[in-house]
């Protein structure tokens, strides 16, 4: 079994502002940027783009939500907490993570609806990689 690449701060800081967006593969009306493919990728979290697309199409509360702060908090005995806040300080989603080899002990990704890039398509919710 191949060790899992890590996440480097300054290559993530590097994506400021997104040429290309990604649709998601399964949810089609939420896009990513190359930061949060840069993420996926690095630290072989596909899963994680995954956990925060279903979410948008199943989680009633996300629905409301025009801005979230989707938060990966892993243990030290590899399981997490997946929580997504209205950038307000308000928790409106939470979900424990039962085993994750994510390579980081911290990941921040932000999820806002249109985007100015994203040419503001109707009800299309664009995922952005922040911080480790």
């Amino acid at each position: 079994m191949s060790r899992r690449s890590s996440l480097d701060a300054n290559t993530l800081a590097q994506f400021t502002g997104s040429q290309n967006f990604y649709r998601h593969s399964l949810v089609r009306e939420v896009l990513y940027t190359e930061g949060a493919q840069y993420v996926a990728d690095a630290a072989s979290a596909h899963w994680l783009l995954d956990e925060i697309a279903l979410a948008q199409r199943h989680i009633i509360p996300l629905k409301r939500e025009d801005f979230q702060v989707w938060d990966l908090k892993v243990n030290a005995d590899q399981t997490a907490t997946l929580t997504c806040g209205d950038g307000n300080g308000r928790e409106v989603y939470s979900k424990p993570i039962l085993f994750t080899d994510f390579p980081t002990r911290h990941q921040v990704l932000l999820l806002g609806l249109g985007h100015p890039s994203a040419q503001r398509v109707l009800n299309t919710r664009v995922i952005i990689a922040a911080s480790v």
